[in-house]
Parts: C-alpha cells; structure tokens; sequence
C-alpha cells in the first residue's frame, strides 16, 4: 500500500481505488487518510499553542501591545514563507517538504517556551510561523494531486480536520500545562508531531514527476512564448483566487478575535458564555467541511460557493442586527455554515489551475488569503471603536460581494477528474 501510493507518475495513472483485498473504501485510500493526517497534526500543534499564550506573557512580562506585536511575526513568518515552499514544491513535489517541515514544527513549540527573552522569543515565534505557514503550503498541494486521482472532492474535508486538529489542541493543552507545566506540554506536543512522521510519510503521496496541470502547458509547436503567456496568465488567475481567500478569511478573523468582546460589550454576556460564539461558529464550520466534499460534487464547485456565501451573508446580517445574545449564536452557526468551504475551494481552485505547479499557485493563493488575518483585526478594532460591533459585522458583507463576483473562478476545482472510469474497472475486474 504505502510503496503504490509514493509510485513517481503522472497523476492520471494514479489509481482512484485501492487493491480489493485492502477492504478500505475507494474514497478514503492510503494517500488520503496520511493527508488529512497532515493536516490534523497541523492544527493540533497550533491549537495547543493558545493555552501558551498568556503563559508566555507573564514569564516575560509582556503588554498586551507587545503581545500582539509578537503575535503579528507569527504571521509575517508564515507568509514569508508560503512563496518559498511553492517554489520548493515545483521542483521537488509537496511530499517532501511537507514531512521536512513538519519535522521542523516539532521543534517549534518547544524553542517558543524556552525562550528566555522577548527577542529570542521574538526568533522562536518567526521560525513557528515560517514553519506553520510553509506547512500549510506543501500540504494542501499534496491534498490537490491526492483529489485529482479520487472519484470524489476531499479538500474540504481536510481542513475539516485541521479543525479537529484545532479542537483536539485547544482542548488538551490546558489540562497538559496543569499536569506537566509549558515545557512538559510542549514536549508532549513535539513528541506526537514526530510520531505522525511514520504514518504520514509511509502514505503521503509522491508527486514530484507530476507535471503542469494543463496539458497543452509544453504542446506548443515552435511557440516558446506560449507557456510564458499561459503562465503569467494562472499567476494572475491565482492572484485572485488569493483575493476571494483574503475577503474570506476577513469574517473569519473577526469572529476569533472579536465575538467574544462583541456578545459581551453590547449583548451582555458574561464571560463564562462569551466564548460560545465562537464555538457555534467553530462548531458548524467544521461540520460542513465535512459535508462540503459531498456538496460540491453534486452542485459544482461555483454553485456551491454562491450558496455558501448567501448563507454567509444572512449570518453575518442576523449578527449585525441581533437584538439578544441568543439571536448573535445563531448568526455565528449560520456563518460558520456559509465560511466553511469558501477557502478550501478556493484553495482548490488554485491547485488545479492549467499552465502552473498546484505548489506555485496555492502558495500565492494562500500568501494573500493569509494576509488578511494580519490586517484585519487591527483595522475591525479601529471601526468598532468609531462604530460599534453591529456596523462592522453587517459591513463584512461587503466583503463577501468581492467573492461573489470573482466566484466564476471557483470553476477550476471542477476540474476532469480521468481517474473516474477506475472503480467500474476494478468492478468489472472482481
């Protein structure tokens, strides 16, 4: 199993189902299950890194306003990186670098506790961002060429686990900092990324002799500007793919970094319940990236995308207009409902765009979707500020119109998919 899933081939002779005798479904082959491991370990590293936070700001005595500085490199080391790892991707696959990286993130937790200064802190949180970031990258490249060779999509269902990563993190790093302290949580935390490395690596797809997505990307006969022209013109298309990222990930940042002051400043919440809006939120997103894949494939990719962002918009007017706490839950659920496969597809789309690497394209994709993160919870403080929580909430929508509008271009994800015909073969075979 594991040496057929690392075959070097062109990605239509991937086989879309295992071997009979394996008795795993045709959906969920080897290659699949050690992605989606990758990105589980992801976020479980990340989630586990939010109990550490106030940690850390008391050991080293820092404000909130350095704090938040100190959080703002995380970001900008994990966007420096993305172009990097694309590029690195286009010459050597995704399955190296993403085990190359995710070695390196075992280590990141750790150096980040031990710290003993904020400049060395300031380091350590750097190379957890570029190693975080990078990862992001190289993973979700191998989870478009593991797609192309399924009956079936799978991207969104691999950020649904990087939400149960997430989850599972936030959920059992408090209770291990009570039990064994921060160096003692982070060691654990290290000791579980290392572990991954063998399920993962043994299965995770080798992609390095995968081409183009576009066939025709070396067919010109005599034209050598083709291939240029057809690749400057993907670069532009994963320059807006990146865009519909960005205003989707606005809503998103602003509901995990404000909900909570939001229900408790205007709606009266206190603090033991103040977190459940972003747990509605959390909640529902991550259930319907599961059921995104299915979604998709019955409506296609741009349906399914127009529909999320109508769901999107009626949450975001419920929280704008909620008039009771109880009202706010149910427009963060109904959010998190239409954010759930917006960047998954997004990001799909990218992968799968004709005339360049998937490494390429979702590094750009995810270097500007990302960037929203960095700019967007500094700049919702300052509205709110000025405005209040309501008017920000019901203007995001505006931002989802710049996604309705460049939506057309979610096309992509619904790529030919010539590994189809293979489970009627293998039917006919048994």
């Amino acid at each position: 199993m594991g040496a057929s899933s690392r075959t070097k081939l062109p990605a239509k002779e991937f086989p879309a189902v295992t071997s009979s005798s394996s008795h795993r479904p045709a959906r969920w082959p080897a290659r699949r299950i050690a992605v989606s491991l990758a990105f589980l370990v992801n976020g479980f590293i990340l989630g586990n890194w939010t109990p550490q936070v106030p940690l850390l700001a008391d050991r080293l005595g820092l404000s909130e306003g350095r704090l938040g500085l100190l959080i703002l490199v995380f970001g900008i080391g994990a966007v420096a990186a993305m172009p990097l790892v694309g590029a690195a991707t286009a010459r050597f696959g995704s399955r190296l670098p993403t085990l190359v990286l995710q070695a390196l993130l075992a280590f990141a937790l750790p150096l980040l506790v031990l710290a003993p200064t904020p400049w060395s802190a300031a380091a350590a949180i750097l190379f957890f961002g570029m190693t975080m970031g990078g990862m992001d990258v190289a993973m979700n490249a191998n989870a478009v060429q593991a797609e192309r060779t399924l009956p079936s999509a799978m991207m969104s269902s691999c950020h649904g686990f990087w939400s149960i990563g997430g989850v599972l993190g936030a959920t059992a790093g408090g209770p291990l900092i009570a039990g064994l302290g921060s160096v003692g949580q982070a060691s654990v935390v290290a000791l579980v990324t290392l572990l991954a490395l063998w399920p993962i690596g043994l299965h995770l797809m080798e992609d390095k002799h995968v081409g183009l997505t576009a066939p025709a990307a070396s067919d010109g006969e005599g034209d050598k500007a083709a291939p240029t022209a057809r690749a400057g013109s993907a670069k532009l298309v994963a320059m807006a793919l990146g865009v519909c990222a960005l205003f989707s990930m606005v809503p998103e940042g602003a509901t995990i970094d404000w909900s909570a002051i939001y229900v408790r400043q205007d709606l009266g919440a206190d603090i033991a319940t103040s977190g459940l809006a972003f747990a509605a939120f959390s909640a529902t997103m991550a259930l319907f990236r599961f059921l995104g894949d299915g979604i998709r494939d019955r409506l296609g990719a741009v349906r399914t995308i127009r529909l999320s962002l109508g769901f999107a918009m009626v949450g975001l007017v419920l929280i704008g207009f909620a008039g009771s706490f109880g009202a706010a839950l149910l427009g963060f659920a109904v959010l998190g409902v239409g954010l759930a496969n917006l960047v998954p597809i997004a990001f799909s789309a990218a992968g799968n765009i004709e005339g360049v690497k998937p490494g390429v394209a979702i590094s750009i994709a995810t270097s500007i979707g990302y960037s929203g993160i960095l700019i967007a919870p500094s700049a919702i403080g300052v509205f709110a500020e000025h405005f209040g929580f309501s008017p920000v909430f019901l203007g995001l929508s505006l931002c989802l119109l710049v996604v309705f509008a460049l939506s057309g271009l979610m096309r992509g994800a619904d790529r030919p998919q010539p590994a189809k015909a293979a489970p009627e073969r293998e039917t006919l075979a048994a």
